[in-house]
Parts: C-alpha cells; structure tokens; sequence
C-alpha cells in the first residue's frame, strides 16, 4: 500500500495545497478529503489518477479546507459510483450543496454514507473503523485502517490529539498528526489558540502512543524550501521512531519495511 500527500498545507497556505491523500493499493484508490477548491483536479493530475478512478472517500470534517474540493469530483466523476464516508453533519450539508448548487445534475452514482464513532466498515477490502477525534471546533471523525498482516494506519484529522483516541492508536503502524508549525515558531503562528499542534506536540504525542512511524501534515508554508529539515531537527528530538515530513505529492510505501 502506498500514500500520496495530495495537499500538505492548512487552510490558509498559497504555496501548498490544503491536507488531503490518497491512499492505494491493488485495490483501487481511497482518497481522504479533497481540499478547498478545483486545485484537487490538478493535483490528480499531477499523480495520474482521473477523478472517475476514486470510488471511495473520506471526509472528516465540514472546514471549507477539507469539504469544497468535493464539489469538483462530483463534476467530474461522470457516471463511475464513488461512496463518501463522514459522520451526520458533513453528510446532511454534502446533500444539501449537491441540491443547492448543482441542482440540474442527477447523482445516482453518488453514495453518501453516514458512518457512527467506532462503526467499522470495509473499503478496499481493508476495515477501516471511524472514532471521534473529540475536536475543540467542528465534529471531526479520523481512523483506523488495517492492512497487511496486523499493521494499522491511524488518521486523527487536523486537531491535537486527544487521550480518548488512545485505545485506536496506541502502538500503530503509521500515525498521521497535524503540526502547524514548529515549537520554535509558536509565537509567530499561536497553533494552540486555534486547536492546532507544533512539530513538538506532534512528536510527544507520537512517542507516548508507541507509533512505529510518524506523518506530519496541514502545516504552514512560511518555511517552503527548508520545511523538511527544519521539522526533522525538531521533531527528532522528542520522537524516536521513522519520521515523516511530506512535501506535495509525495508518495510514501507503507509496506516499505516488507520489501
């Protein structure tokens, strides 16, 4: 199985796309949120995948940064079924934009599936058992996604971690954790009074849950060019596993250590 960072950046970065991935197997493609506008086109492009090749999707949450980028793949799947899993409130407006803002287009092709904290459901062969992150803003779920032989990847959506999620990510495979930005640049972005993490949260976090791997996203682009380095030298001094820093679309081979 293989991840490709689509977006890496927050909702307010020009010189990333906002967080969103793709997820891919021998199975097909599942894509975690789309962004906040037709960028998710491009960055398809960029990688080869047609929007009609993605039949499943994931939404955490309502931000604008996460949802809007929706609204493109609905004018572009053109008839190939694609499901969308979210909880009730991303579900409920998801329907109502399809009627308020594309209302002469018919969607049969469209799923939208509300999933419950804890439901377990299959895509891609794989279960992938949705929970609530616990969010200080609007409700968010992440996940757990099982593959291979007892490995896990656990998203837990663009918040800090909450000590509720411990039973879903303790001793994962792979654990996906938001940093706004660095510890060193704390004051310059306050990631804390706006429900946001530093690559220092990010890392502790990471080392208490026993995490074999750790990914950082939705991150800031003040540091474009030298992200990667600087994030690196931070984040290892509190974390002692594989370290991640992702640019856009980046691929990244779960199954790497296999090989």
């Amino acid at each position: 199985m293989e991840l490709t960072m689509l977006g890496t950046g927050h909702a307010g970065v020009t010189e990333y796309y906002n967080t969103c991935f793709l997820l891919h197997d021998e199975n097909g493609y599942l894509l975690t949120d789309a962004g906040g506008g037709n960028g998710i086109l491009k960055q398809l492009k960029a990688v080869g995948v047609r929007p009609q090749d993605i039949h499943d999707l994931i939404v955490t949450h309502r931000h604008t940064d996460h949802l809007l980028g929706v609204l493109w793949l609905f004018r572009m799947v053109r008839g190939s079924e694609l499901r969308i899993y979210s909880h009730a409130e991303v579900i409920r407006i998801l329907r109502e934009m399809m009627c308020l803002l594309m209302p002469d287009k018919t969607y049969e092709n469209i799923h939208l599936i509300e999933v419950q904290d804890g439901e377990t459901v299959r895509i891609l062969g794989h279960e992938v058992t949705f929970f609530d992150i616990h969010a200080a803003k609007a409700r968010q779920f992440g996940y757990v996604l099982r593959y291979g032989e007892g490995k896990t990847l656990v998203c837990l959506g663009d918040e800090p971690y909450n000590e509720e999620c411990r039973r879903y990510a303790q001793g994962c495979t792979w654990l996906m954790h938001e940093a706004f930005c660095r510890e060193a640049d704390e004051q310059i972005f306050d990631p804390h009074r706006i429900s946001h993490s530093t690559v220092r949260d990010a890392c502790v976090n990471a080392e208490s849950l026993q995490a074999e791997n750790l990914i950082l996203y939705h991150t800031e682009d003040h540091t474009k060019g030298s992200r990667k380095q600087l994030y690196m030298e931070e984040g290892m001094q509190y974390y002692h596993g594989t370290l991640h820093v992702p640019e856009d679309l980046e691929t990244i081979k779960l199954i790497r250590e296999e090989a």
